[in-house]
């Protein structure tokens, strides 16, 4: 039996972690925050030109292996389910008066897993050539092997805004890249860094600080910054922040749905089209 305390190596992390889905159940504190994301996803969505959707139970597992990989960025291949297409409903209820259809390739479908493919520091956790991974993956995906059509990668203690490497691995990614970016604490090796610009979407709301008279305690302590959550890990979780984004540099709207592929929250954004008829 393997001593959960003990630290993977990378290839016990990418091998063991991260194949398939760990549970069904969502928490109800990540789902609120979800239920809250998606809101934000409904009133931007004309700011869009394409959607993605997203399930819970995989954005969850997202979060927990971002955490459990520390100090180190990790880089998510994702699939889509081909039997699952966008709800109508949904879609159009969040579609965009002017948006594009066949932008990249899986548009319109559900994600359905994610699999771990690389994990390092932010100048060596992008996308590899797929002939260094299809070894890896062949017994489990078969023919698929390290082929995947959306990308997705952490920005531990750092804004889900990206970089020119960011931008750059994006031009071989025939879906969406994604970024994850978590505040969290104990924050390790890794302060909260924030001197970038460009557009937040949070995943709950911001962390502010309130200062706090104590002494002897950690910088977090200090700044009596709130909780959302309390991860496996044991870290605990202050901010989240999920983008989607095109190669061309186009954002994507992210929607974050249920196993059934309504969204969290549906029912207020039902009332809306009621209320708006």
């Amino acid at each position: 039996m393997k001593d959960s305390s003990a630290p993977w190596t990378s290839a016990q992390f990418i091998q063991e972690g991260g194949l398939g889905l760990s549970r069904t159940m969502v928490e109800a504190w990540l789902v609120e925050l979800m239920t809250t994301y998606n809101e934000e996803s409904y009133r931007s969505r004309e700011a869009y030109t394409a959607q993605i959707h997203l399930p819970g139970g995989v954005f969850e597992n997202l979060v927990w292996w971002a955490l459990q990989a520390l100090p180190d960025e990790i880089l998510v291949g994702l699939d889509i389910d081909a039997d699952a297409p966008h709800i109508e409903e949904v879609d159009e209820r969040f579609r965009a008066e002017e948006s594009t259809f066949n932008l990249f390739q899986g548009q319109g479908y559900r994600v359905k897993e994610a699999h771990i493919v690389n994990r390092g520091d932010s100048y060596s956790v992008h996308h590899l050539p797929e002939d260094w991974t299809d070894d890896m993956f062949s017994s489990s995906r078969g023919s698929r092997a390290g082929r995947f059509t959306h990308w997705l990668h952490t920005h531990p203690n750092a804004p889900a805004i990206p970089s020119g490497a960011d931008a750059d691995a994006a031009q071989e990614t025939a879906g969406v890249d994604m970024i994850l970016g978590l505040r969290f604490s104990p924050e390790g090796p890794l302060p909260w860094f924030d001197d970038v610009e460009g557009q937040r979407r949070r995943v709950g709301k911001e962390a502010v600080a309130q200062p706090s008279k104590a002494k002897r305690r950690s910088f977090f302590q200090r700044q009596q910054l709130p909780v959302l959550g309390v991860a496996p890990s044991g870290h605990k979780i202050h901010e989240i922040q999920l983008i989607a984004f095109h190669k061309n540099g186009l954002g994507v709207n992210v929607i974050l749905v249920d196993e059934d592929g309504y969204p969290f929250g549906w029912e207020s954004f039902s009332d809306h089209a009621t209320r708006a008829a």
